[in-house]
């Protein structure tokens, strides 16, 4: 198989909705576990973390394993168990019911984000994958935010989305390969040839520790941005609910132009500046006391949010195209997600929401600059795989793991041509001038 998969992108966009909608639907899941169920705010934040640690987990473990499990089968799994776990979660008002039903439903997500990830990193273009992704779960959440305040109380109804949206999403796995020639072999490998060893481990490892903490500063804040709407700047649910909305609006305007910028600006421009902006939206939104300086926190914030988190991932996925990298950091950043909800409860809970914004903008300003720097390490000029070159990674990507194809010479054939004359005797030649032989017909008269 090629080193780039030409298969069709749109179910690995499905697969990547129905994976990353539980952690956009985290401030309105937690609020309204908060408000139905006997949970404190912190305990909330903390079923919350669990999830997403149940997520998290399923992409650590899997990581290797793709390759020999299949993506079919995975991506099965995966949404089955978001099915039942979120299904039961949402219809039982027994608290540790919901807790394993938000586990299961956890791994399920964490299987599906798996898949997804693993092959984004096979396409030809893994940054506009990761768009397409992201341009679809934001839309779906702003849909779902939009709906749930109108539909009544009770905690089931996002974990239902959820339910409902990996349901949808089952259909589209018949698309996927049966066996992971979809995590693809190089094009010099049979695909049963197991992966090489997994490359460029220093800059990987420094951007899953940098993206673990960056996607835990995020969302410490939007774990509990639904509290700072209603508690501290006065919204109602519904008010927080539209402002939701429109800020994952932005971020569909955020994602439509990462998509058409693409690669042209490079990695470390949209990385790191756009860490220093994110930072300065924390601030504001954990600061407002009212709906002007609420909204134009999250608005921008979400706008920033998504193109940066499109240039990550389409990062980790240029230090390997067989996707562990893409899949790592994507766990980390799961776990960082899973961690963010209970510590942001309790950042807020020990020093209030204003001050929380602080801390958390300053781990994200010192954070810019690792970021940043693998971003440029990893960046270079177009680097030709097969037929067509393909904007990626420059010599970072050249190495014994992953030969870059050269054109190969074609060799012309030699034709012979035969003289019928034969050969002259060596007596024939002579020196060039006046001839005294009478045997030269040009020769003068003596």
């Amino acid at each position: 198989m090629s080193a780039r998969s030409t298969a069709p992108s749109w179910p690995l966009v499905a697969l990547f909705t129905a994976g990353y909608l539980a952690p956009y639907l985290l401030p309105t899941t937690v609020g309204r576990l908060d408000a139905a169920l006997p949970l404190s705010a912190t305990q909330a934040g903390a079923v919350g973390s669990l999830l997403l640690l149940s997520s998290a987990a399923a992409g650590f473990a899997l990581a290797s394993r793709i390759h020999r499990l299949g993506a079919r089968r995975l991506a099965r799994a995966g949404l089955l168990l978001a099915v039942l776990g979120y299904g039961t979660a949402a219809l039982s008002t027994s608290v540790p019911t919901v807790i394993a039903g938000a586990l299961v439903g956890g791994l399920g997500s964490g299987t599906a984000t798996t898949v997804a990830a693993a092959g984004t990193a096979a396409r030809r273009d893994p940054h506009r994958t990761t768009t397409l992704g992201l341009l679809s779960v934001s839309a779906l959440a702003a849909a779902v935010y939009l709906t749930v305040p109108h539909l009544g109380p009770g905690h089931g109804l996002p974990l239902a989305a959820v339910a409902l949206t990996a349901a949808l999403v089952w259909p589209a796995t018949a698309h996927l390969p049966t066996r992971s020639g979809e995590v693809p072999a190089t094009a010099h490998r049979p695909a049963s040839t197991p992966p090489p060893p997994l490359p460029y481990r220093r800059p990987g490892l420094v951007l899953a520790a940098a993206m673990l903490c960056w996607s835990l500063v995020q969302n410490s804040l939007w774990g509990v941005s639904s509290h700072i709407g209603t508690r501290q700047a006065g919204l109602g649910e519904a008010t927080v609910g539209v402002v939701f909305a429109v800020a994952l609006g932005a971020g569909l305007l955020g994602v439509l132009c990462a998509g058409a910028l693409g690669p042209r600006i490079g990695r470390a421009l949209p990385v790191g500046a756009g860490t220093v902006l994110i930072a300065v939206c924390i601030v504001v939104s954990a600061g407002a006391d009212g709906l002007t300086s609420f909204a134009v926190g999250e608005i921008a914030w979400n706008a920033l949010y998504p193109v940066v988190l499109s240039y990550l991932i389409s990062l980790a996925a240029s230090l390997d195209p067989h996707g562990r990298w893409a899949v790592l950091a994507g766990s980390a950043s799961s776990l960082g997600t899973a961690c963010g909800p209970l510590t942001g409860s309790l950042l807020s809970a020990a020093a209030g929401y204003p001050a929380m914004g602080w801390v958390l903008a300053t781990v994200l300003l010192l954070l810019a600059v690792p970021l940043a720097a693998v971003a440029v390490r990893t960046t270079g000029g177009p680097v030709v795989r097969g037929p067509e070159p393909v904007l990626r990674g420059g010599p970072v990507e050249q190495s014994a793991h992953q030969p870059v194809q050269q054109p190969v010479p074609v060799e012309q054939p030699v034709v012979e041509i035969t003289v019928d004359q034969p050969h002259p005797a060596q007596q024939e030649f002579d020196t060039a001038g006046p001839q005294n032989s009478g045997t030269s017909p040009s020769a003068p008269a003596p």
